[in-house]
């Protein structure tokens, strides 16, 4: 049989008996071997750790002892992520060595729980922020579309191994696009839920405030899985809201006949900077939705280019006092574009923070306004496909529009998914973002996974792993 490329798939195929755990495991573990030497996905792997975890996990089963869809199933999480069977990082030398030693983050225990297998963990952007930098000790992070290319941050690893199948699911942060932009670029599917919904605990911050832990797979349905069993109230993480969690899968039935979809127009579609190949994609993908008669109507996110400015301010001022001692006294242990991100969030003064978050204030309730009157928001998740990494300078980041960061300001859950390719000789994902109500993401899985249902974009194997794969 063809080995399962979805969650969903490889939990039905675990319980038919066609595949064991360990044999699931395995196949991937040959396909890190073979391919993160060049992708620079992981910057660790526990093989035999998770090759006992998969042998319990299939003794469970065929004892029928069944923990749910997560179950056997090969899983990875970012190295900013707290894992008790692996180091953390951070991706820098600057962590200590024991930070998160000897226990598991919040979202890793109940994944655990719920029978995943972590094979391993995955590059970051140091810190979450900042760029590679290739005179530090970790793997560059390369795009299996194109290798030259932009994996996009600051969840790299965890995109890329994705979207190259090394994985069927994994763990990313989002502060201001992190877990959207590199499942963008790579051509997969992320989620980032509303702020609150999933604890913390265990995970380096960048911005206290802004931060979130999310599931990152190949399809919708395998993020709402994932997310069933995130999802959460936990004390050790004074943000968590304790609200129930519905079951993200319970309205994943094909159907969005009614469902009101608001096409953001102003500095969304209509932004100078946005790719033509992005926006007809966008516009397309919006036509399919209206085929399956969902309600399409065009409407203006108000001071979206603002709300994008106090993102940063947030962002860079609470990650600035959160590394405040260590670049005091080891600045240039830092990466060199980690360093002057960081550096920038001193610049701000106490007045510039308190006014991004009386604007945060006033946006948020703006979006409770707008939610109203639709129940998803459709936009690009990035101006374009991926650009080379050279490309990629400070100062290109700095000024060019985000249509992630509004969504972290707000709160709000959003989901990347692929929804098509560049024209061009050489195939690139395009992605479009979903955006819901606060502690409503149950409506963006809905309007993700029926597209996926019509749609095979999120199904298709970067060029770098087709061609590794014929010699695994």
């Amino acid at each position: 049989m063809d080995t399962p490329i979805t969650i969903k798939d490889a939990a039905a195929a675990l319980r038919a008996g066609t595949i064991t755990s360990v044999e699931l495991t395995h196949i991937h573990l040959d396909k890190i071997e073979a391919l993160n030497p060049t992708l620079g996905s992981f910057i660790t792997t526990m093989p035999e750790i998770a090759l006992a975890e998969a042998a319990e996990t299939d003794a469970l089963l065929a004892k029928g002892v069944d923990l749910g869809p997560l179950q056997g199933i090969p899983m990875a999480a970012k190295d900013i992520i707290a894992t008790k069977t692996a180091p953390t990082t951070a991706n820098s030398v600057v962590l200590d060595p024991k930070w998160g030693e000897g226990y598991d983050a919040a979202v890793v225990e109940k994944l655990r729980v719920a029978g995943a297998v972590f094979v391993g963990k995955t590059v970051l952007s140091e810190f979450a922020n900042g760029a590679p930098d290739p005179d530090k000790p970790f793997p560059m992070p390369q795009n299996p579309w194109d290798l030259p290319r932009t994996a996009a941050g600051s969840s790299s690893g965890t995109g890329i191994a994705i979207a190259s199948g090394l994985v069927l699911g994994g763990l990313g942060t989002d502060t201001g696009g992190s877990t959207r932009g590199p499942s963008s670029v790579n051509g997969g599917t992320g989620m980032k839920q509303t702020f609150g919904r999933v604890s913390k605990f265990g995970c380096v911050p960048l911005g206290y405030s802004l931060d979130g832990i999310n599931p990152m797979a190949r399809t919708a349905y395998d993020c709402a899985l994932m997310l069933n069993v995130m999802a959460g109230y936990d004390p050790r993480d004074p943000c968590t809201v304790d609200v129930p969690v519905p079951d993200y899968t319970a309205t994943l039935t094909g159907d969005v006949k009614g469902m009101r979809i608001g096409l953001t127009m102003g500095y969304f579609l209509e932004n100078p900077a946005l790719d033509v190949d992005t926006k007809n994609a966008i516009l397309a993908a919006v036509k399919v939705l209206e085929g399956m008669s969902a309600i399409i109507s065009e409407v203006e996110v108000p001071y979206a280019a603002e709300s994008r400015d106090a993102n940063q301010i947030i962002m860079w001022s609470e990650a600035s006092a959160y590394h405040r001692p260590d670049l005091d006294t080891r600045y240039d242990d830092y990466g060199k574009y980690t360093a002057q991100q960081l550096a920038r969030g001193m610049v701000f003064s106490g007045a510039d923070y308190v006014q991004a978050q009386r604007f945060r204030s006033y946006f948020k309730q703006e979006m409770t306004k707008l939610f109203d009157t639709v129940d998803v928001l459709a936009m690009p998740t990035s101006i374009g496909p991926a650009p080379m990494r050279e490309a990629m300078t400070p100062e290109r980041r700095l000024n060019e529009p985000s249509f992630t960061a509004p969504w972290n300001l707000a709160g709000l859950p959003a989901m990347a998914l692929p929804v098509g390719f560049t024209t061009g000789a050489l195939p690139l994902p395009l992605s479009m973002q979903l955006v819901g109500a606060a502690f409503n993401e149950a409506p963006v899985f809905q309007v993700g996974d029926a597209y996926q249902r019509v749609t095979d974009f999120h199904l298709r194997v970067p060029t770098y792993a087709q061609m590794v794969a014929a010699t695994v």
